[in-house]
């Protein structure tokens, strides 16, 4: 495994939230979600790093991981748009989201996550435990009329890993798990309008490589090579699309997720469909706490 230096997750973090400031100013009435996703992607590129995971932007009930596909050319009407966008730099990640409000609604409910957030940014050092984080996040989310959303979290980061552990609640679990100096980890507040529990909805566009094994079919085998080259981060079918076909993609992913090799991630939808808003940000634990943020 790779090893990255502090400087590494330092420029990952940047190359983020810099991404996550120009995908938040192209959200538009008008503007194709597609586009907007390709622009975040093509964007952390550009700025020397590669997507952690594809660029996503989920829409009114739909807290997390709707990624368009090739074929989609829906556009933005008046949504509420969480965007989430992650950079991966040498190994390093940086991991944040910001909620658009299209419809001029639900200022309230956006800023119920935004400050859950920032509360819980106040609170983070060596020593401060989950419980703590996720007891902060719980009570400004509710103080402001609005539900957490309980069985999505905020999560450790690690190496080619956006998902390690520990897992950073977002209501008070009671764990005494203590942060830890050196730890990264993304923080990331859901406030939901419905029940604040979501459930996996359908179809998935966003996947990970699970396992490796053999594969027959000339497609999936071609499709297999090209996600190896993911480096076991997430990708969308989109990105297939593009350097395979539209058939040969469908007819390999089939067969990659009927072998058990892929994990698909569907879209995660507020149970009630109530309309949610996300915040997130990247932070490094040590002895002076680091941020990813320019918004």
């Amino acid at each position: 495994m790779e090893e990255s230096t502090y400087e590494d997750w330092i420029k990952a973090g940047n190359i983020a939230a810099e991404t996550l400031e120009y995908g938040r100013s192209l959200i538009k009435k008008g503007i194709t979600m597609k586009e907007v996703c390709d622009a975040c992607d093509n964007k952390i590129i550009k700025l020397g790093g590669i997507p952690a995971f594809p660029s996503q932007v989920s829409c009114n009930d739909i807290a997390a991981h709707f990624c368009p596909e090739e074929d989609d050319e829906s556009a933005f009407e008046e949504q509420l748009v969480s965007l989430d966008v992650g950079a991966c730099f040498k190994g390093a990640i940086g991991d944040n989201a910001v909620t658009v409000d299209l419809s001029g609604k639900y200022s309230d409910l956006i800023k119920a996550s935004r400050d859950a957030l920032d509360q819980a940014l106040k609170i983070v050092q060596v020593g401060t435990t989950l419980s703590e984080i996720g007891k902060t996040v719980q009570e400004t989310i509710q103080s402001h009329g609005f539900s957490p959303v309980r069985n999505l979290s905020g999560h450790g980061l690690g190496i080619y890993n956006i998902h390690d552990k520990p897992s950073i609640p977002n209501f008070d679990t009671g764990d005494s798990f203590q942060l830890s100096k050196g730890m990264k980890i993304a923080i990331e507040p859901f406030a939901s309008m419905g029940k604040g529990i979501i459930y996996e909805s359908s179809p998935a566009t966003i996947f990970t490589l699970e396992r490796k094994r053999p594969v027959r079919n000339p497609f999936a085998r071609q499709a297999l090579q090209e996600i190896e080259s993911y480096k076991g981060l997430p990708f969308t079918t989109r990105w297939l699309t593009r350097k395979l076909g539209d058939m040969k993609t469908k007819i390999a992913l089939r067969e990659l997720n009927n072998l058990g090799i892929l994990k698909g991630h569907p879209p995660l939808v507020d149970m009630s469909h109530g309309m949610v808003s996300q915040a997130e940000h990247t932070v490094l634990v040590d002895d002076k706490i680091r941020i990813s943020t320019k918004l």
